[in-house]
C-alpha cells in the first residue's frame, strides 16, 4: 500500500478532492503533478465498498480517524469530494 504523508490536510474543515480508480491491482494514494489527487482501490464499486476503502486510505494519509471524513459529493462517480471534519 502506497500512502503520501498528507497530515498537512488533517485540518478541520478541508476539503478534499480526489478522482477514485476501483478495481486497480494495489491500493494506493497518488498525489500527481500539480496538486491533484488520485486514489487507486482493489475494491468493486458496488454498494459503497470502494467509498470505504477510499475513506481508509484517506484517513491513513491524513492521520485522522476515518469518523472524521464526510463524503459531501460523489457517492456513485470517480471525483469525490470529502471534507476533514472536526
Amino acid at each position: 500500500m502506497t500512502i503520501p504523508d498528507l497530515r498537512h490536510l488533517g485540518a478541520p474543515g478541508t476539503e478534499i478532492t480526489l478522482r477514485v480508480t476501483p478495481k486497480a491491482s494495489r491500493n494506493m494514494l497518488k498525489l500527481e503533478e500539480g496538486g491533484a489527487l488520485r486514489a487507486y482501490v482493489t475494491t468493486v464499486p458496488e454498494g459503497g465498498k470502494a467509498n470505504a476503502a477510499v475513506v481508509k486510505l484517506l484517513s491513513k494519509a491524513l492521520g485522522v480517524p476515518k469518523s472524521r471524513l464526510a463524503l459531501l459529493r460523489g457517492h456513485s462517480a470517480r471525483d469525490k469530494l470529502f471534507r476533514v471534519l472536526e
